[in-house]
C-alpha cells in the first residue's frame, strides 16, 4: 500500500488485509510504503504489525517501485490505503494470478462506483478518454486503466522494468504488460468513497496529461510514423501533381505556392517519420519497449551503407536540379527570369537536397543507437 499521510485509514486497511488472509488461509506479508509521511501513519502501520518501507523519492510510481522490490512474495496486490478499495477482494485476485495470469486489472466500471467515490470528470471523462486511447494505441485488454486496485506476478513486474515515478505509473504497468505480451484479465471491484481526512493527492488535469503523454511517448506509431507518413504521402502526391505547373480545381486556380506547402508538408512529414524510427530504437535499446521483429528485419535490409547511397543518390540528384536551374539562368545572362518556373525548379532541388542529408545523418545517427554496448 503506498502511503503519504493517512493515519485515518491506514490501520483500516492494514486489519482488512490481515482478516482477508486468515480467513482464507493466505500466507503473505503487508507493505506500507510511506512515501515522506508527517502525521502518524508509519507509526500507526507498525503498530498494526504492517511492515514500513520508508521511500525517500516523492511520486506513486516511486512509492510503489519502492513497496513491490522491497516485497519478497511470489504474488503481489497494490491498493490504495484510504479505504476506497475493498482488501477482501484479494482472494478474486489471488485465484485469477495461480491460474497463470500475470496481471490481473481491477475494474470499477464493472464492480461498481458508488455514489461520491469519482468525480464525475474522472468517470465520465477522464478515465474513459485516456482508457480509450490506450486500448486504441496498445490493444490492451483493460478498461480501467487507471484503478488502483491490481495483482500481478513478482517475476512479471521484474520484466516489465516499470520507470515512471508519477500517477502514470498505473497506465505504465498496463502499456508494458500489452507491450510484453503478459497474460492479462480483469476482474470486477467496487470503488467507495475515500474515508481520508485531507484532500486528494490526484491532480486532475495535471495527472491527466501526464498519463496522455506517457501514452503518446510510448506509442512512436501514433505519435510520428502516422501522422508523418499521411503529411508525406498527401506532400507527395501534391507536389507531383503541381510540378508540370499550374492546376484548376473547379474555380480554384492553384500553382507555386500550393506546391511550397506540399513541399513543407513533404520534409515534415519525412522528419516525422524518422523521429518514429529514432524513438522506436532509442526505446528498445533502453529496455523500455520490447524487441519489435519487423524492425529488425527491417535493419538487416537497410543498414548504414545503404542508408549512405539512398541519401547520397538523393543529394546527387537536388544537385543535378540545381545545376540546370543554374544553367538556365546563365542562359538568360543572369538577369531577371520567370519566377514560376524557377520555384517549380528550387522545391525539387529543396526537397532532394533535404532528404538526402537527413537521410545521410538519419543512417548515422540509427547506428549509434544499435550500437551493442553494456
Amino acid at each position: 500500500m503506498p502511503c503519504l499521510n493517512e493515519e485515518a485509514t491506514v490501520a483500516v486497511c492494514i486489519e482488512q488485509v490481515r482478516k482477508t488472509l486468515q480467513t482464507h488461509n493466505i500466507s503473505g506479508e503487508i507493505i506500507v510504503a510511506d512515501n515522506g509521511s508527517t502525521d502518524n501513519s508509519r507509526e500507526i502501520a507498525r503498530d498494526k504489525g504492517a511492515r514500513v518501507v520508508l521511500i525517500e523519492n516523492l511520486g506513486y510510481g516511486n512509492a510503489l517501485m519502492g513497496g513491490i522490490n522491497a516485497a519478497r512474495g511470489k504474488y503481489i496486490v497494490m491498493g490504495d490505503a484510504d479505504c476506497s478499495y475493498d482488501f477482501s477482494e484479494i482472494p478474486v485476485f489471488l485465484e485469477k494470478l495461480r491460474s497463470g495470469y500475470e496481471l490481473v486489472m481491477g475494474n470499477r466500471f464493472q464492480g461498481g462506483i458508488r455514489p461520491g467515490a469519482m468525480s464525475p470528470l474522472h468517470q465520465y471523462v477522464g478515465n474513459p478518454m485516456l482508457t480509450g486511447i490506450g486500448r486504441f494505441f496498445f490493444k490492451a485488454p483493460c478498461g480501467d486503466f487507471h484503478c488502483g486496485l491490481r495483482g500481478f506476478t513478482k517475476a512479471a513486474y521484474e520484466r516489465m522494468r516499470l520507470r515512471t515515478t508519477g500517477m502514470e505509473f498505473a497506465s505504465e504497468m498496463v502499456v508494458k504488460a500489452s507491450l510484453f505480451q503478459l497474460q492479462v484479465c480483469e476482474v470486477p471491484i467496487t470503488l467507495s468513497p475515500d474515508r481520508r481526512n485531507r484532500r486528494s493527492h490526484l491532480r486532475s488535469w495535471h495527472d491527466g496529461w501526464r498519463h496522455l503523454r506517457f501514452l503518446l511517448l510510448y506509442s512512436p506509431r501514433w505519435l510520428f510514423f502516422y501522422p508523418g507518413l499521411a503529411m508525406l504521402f498527401a506532400g507527395c502526391a501534391a507536389a507531383l501533381w503541381l510540378l508540370p505547373g499550374p492546376r484548376r480545381v473547379g474555380h480554384i486556380f492553384l500553382d507555386v505556392h500550393t506546391l511550397l506547402y506540399a513541399t513543407v508538408a513533404i520534409l515534415t512529414g519525412f522528419q516525422a517519420v524518422l523521429f518514429a524510427f529514432f524513438t522506436k530504437v532509442f526505446g528498445i535499446t533502453e529496455g523500455l519497449l520490447p524487441e519489435d521483429p519487423r524492425l529488425t528485419r527491417a535493419f538487416r535490409i537497410f543498414n548504414l551503407e545503404k542508408g549512405l547511397f539512398a541519401g547520397t543518390a538523393l543529394l546527387v540528384i537536388g544537385l543535378a536540379i540545381a545545376s540546370y536551374s543554374f544553367y538556365v539562368w546563365n542562359r538568360a545572362g543572369f538577369g531577371p527570369m520567370n519566377p514560376v518556373v524557377q520555384v517549380r525548379l528550387v522545391a525539387a532541388v529543396i526537397v532532394s537536397i533535404t532528404m538526402g542529408v537527413e537521410i545521410i545523418f538519419s543512417s548515422f545517427f540509427l547506428s549509434i543507437l544499435g550500437v551493442g554496448r553494456k
